[in-house]
């Protein structure tokens, strides 16, 4: 975490949430830039995930923020990702892509922000899908 703080400066805000015995997670938000990476583990946090909301953050090379649910399926298929799971959380409707690690949220039909990442274990060890 201290490396990407070097890197990236100061965040803005920092929320930790200690709700597991075994993991921790700090999120390094910096809203200006549009970025917020979680830190997953206890003894050594390692970047687990970032979300991104920055108007020019671009996936295989696109700019994807705004563009239609559709258009966001036809463009991870035309990048080999087929399968996708659909959920909503508060008034934002999610699509998951779980080989990928990908999150793409929607409100009214417009990419708002994404967020990909690993999967952590207990031991701070990144998992496979």
């Amino acid at each position: 975490m201290e490396s990407f703080v070097a890197d990236f400066g100061e965040p803005e805000e920092v929320q930790n949430f200690d709700d597991d015995e075994e993991l921790s997670t700090t999120v390094l938000h910096y809203w200006k830039e549009g970025l917020s990476a979680f830190f997953v583990g206890l003894s050594g946090p390692i970047l687990a995930g970032l979300e991104i909301d920055h108007p020019d953050v671009r996936l295989f090379n696109k700019k994807i923020l705004g563009i239609t649910e559709e258009e966001l399926i036809d463009f991870m298929k035309q990048n080999g990702y087929k399968n996708f799971e659909i959920d909503f959380e508060d008034s934002d409707k999610r699509l998951s892509y779980d080989v990928g690690m990908m999150d793409f949220f929607f409100r009214n039909n417009k990419l708002i922000y994404m967020n990909f990442g690993v999967l952590v274990d207990e031991n701070g060890n990144i998992e496979t899908v």
